[in-house]
């Protein structure tokens, strides 16, 4: 029985330590991001679980996290679900999907509030991208769907 509770309790650790994390965001995260002099590549979808080109093309962002792991590139996934979303349906997909990019979820009731901090150019439509390196004066901003073929392009002189 000792050995049946402690099985039990490494499977339930591991479990505990793949299971994706989710930091709630505000308009103030955007301002910080986009601010920074970091020569830090930052690569920021937005996204949506219930929005189907958005789910489409996260593999090209999971290839770009995994392709640049050990360079300065980051790749953060905006999620634009309703917060009180986030245990019932945004984890459980980001599980499911074995998503492996950092997430945070837009914590704003209010989409007007942030929208136009991304990009000027942002109508709120998503997919959308913004990518950004401070120290290269470097600022990319697309709404609609971005395939891995664009990012690669955008990212690899970035980091050369």
């Amino acid at each position: 029985m000792k050995r049946l509770f402690f099985l039990f309790g490494i499977m339930s650790l591991g479990i505990m330590l793949h299971a994706q994390s989710v930091q709630l965001v505000d308009r103030n995260w955007i301002d910080h991001m986009s601010q920074n002099n970091s020569d830090t590549t930052y690569i920021i979808n937005f996204w949506a679980t219930w929005c189907k080109p958005c789910v489409e093309e996260l593999p090209a962002f999971e290839k770009i996290n995994a392709e640049y792991k050990n360079q300065k590139v980051k790749v953060i996934l905006v999620s634009c679900d309703f917060r009180k979303q986030l245990d019932s349906r945004v984890i459980p997909f980001l599980k499911d999907k074995n998503i492996l990019c950092k997430v945070v979820l837009m914590n704003e009731s209010d989409p007007n509030n942030w929208i136009e901090r991304v990009d000027s150019k942002f109508s709120g439509a998503i997919p959308a991208t913004l990518i950004i390196n401070g120290k290269k004066d470097f600022r990319f901003f697309k709404e609609g769907e971005t395939t891995y073929t664009e990012l690669q392009s955008i990212v690899k002189p970035l980091t050369q």
